[in-house]
């Protein structure tokens, strides 16, 4: 896609929603396409932005691909990682693979690419012992944890413990087709739900929990009111799946001081559904970049 195109389609797909809001000053009949180019894109670079949620992948054109989308968007700084696969037994060759592929992304892009480390407590001496080697490495946090194990498993307790002590954000997968009443067939047995992320916050107040894109599919807003008094819970308006008053309805619910910006690789969505919100100023600034930047203060890693 040209960077043309690019401006043309964010544009028209976004404007509307802009307009609305009276940030453009003009009637949709009164302005031209391109008008709303530049008036739209000014907006959305005006805000620093920190994705939360954020991948790199085993191929070719990546991270170059994802920087791509993170430049065309403003986004400073992307927190990846390389998730375990469902339905794997995540052993230690496994997540050591895929932290190696995102400390050489790391260090080919210090300036862009924050990294988390993906770990399987099932095996609970190599999961600390990869804390430490990831830790070394510069990455700042953990996740996006997959459904090995769900978070409050037990033997998570010291994986938690450890990572509490460093100060650092704990990210972990929840379930992408939670339809309202029952739970898709496709999710594993051990899928972390809301409920259970309630249950761990409340056994560890001290440590920092990051519940996944609830843009992914779950039914986000029985997500939001389960995780409402979790104040150590921080949730991730990423994913693709984005209905028009999500980020609203997190709102009140969440609030904007534990709301995290995140694509989860839907870079349009995530940056667009931002601007359709009713928020503030001051709260797309929490959101696009001061609540994370906040939890990376805690471990001396913030962004200056």
């Amino acid at each position: 896609m040209n960077r043309r195109k690019f401006f043309r389609d964010a544009a028209l797909s976004g404007s509307g929603v802009l307009l609305g809001q009276g940030l453009m000053g003009k009637g949709p009949e009164e302005q031209s396409e391109n008008e709303a180019e530049v008036n739209l894109m000014d907006e959305v670079r005006k805000y620093r932005k920190i994705d939360s949620h954020a991948h790199v992948y085993f191929s070719e054109d990546s991270p170059r691909v994802q920087l791509d989308f993170a430049d065309r968007l403003s986004i400073d700084k992307l927190m990846i990682s390389v998730n375990i696969a469902p339905h794997t037994k995540g052993t230690p060759e496994q997540f050591r693979k895929n932290n190696d592929l995102v400390i050489r992304c790391m260090k080919d892009h210090p300036d862009r690419l924050l990294g988390t480390m993906v770990l399987n407590p099932t095996y609970q001496k190599e999961s600390l012992e990869e804390i430490d080697r990831c830790v070394d490495a510069g990455m700042v946090g953990a996740g996006e944890l997959y459904n090995q194990l769900k978070i409050n498993d037990p033997l998570y307790y010291p994986i938690i413990e450890k990572l509490t002590d460093l100060n650092m954000l704990i990210h972990m997968h929840s379930a992408i087709g939670y339809s309202r009443v029952t739970l898709n067939e496709r999710e594993p047995k051990n899928i972390s739900l809301p409920e259970d992320f309630v249950e761990i916050a409340k056994r560890y107040p001290e440590a920092m929990f990051q519940y996944a894109h609830i843009g992914g599919g779950i039914d986000w807003e029985n997500s939001c009111k389960v995780l409402k008094d979790s104040p150590n819970v921080y949730v991730d308006v990423s994913g693709s799946n984005n209905a028009a008053n999500m980020i609203d309805f997190a709102m009140k619910y969440i609030g904007e001081d534990r709301l995290l910006f995140g694509c989860d690789s839907s870079y349009y969505q995530g940056v667009g559904h931002m601007f359709a919100a009713k928020l503030t100023d001051a709260q797309r600034r929490k959101i696009f970049f001061e609540n994370y930047n906040d939890i990376l203060k805690k471990s001396g890693n913030h962004v200056d």
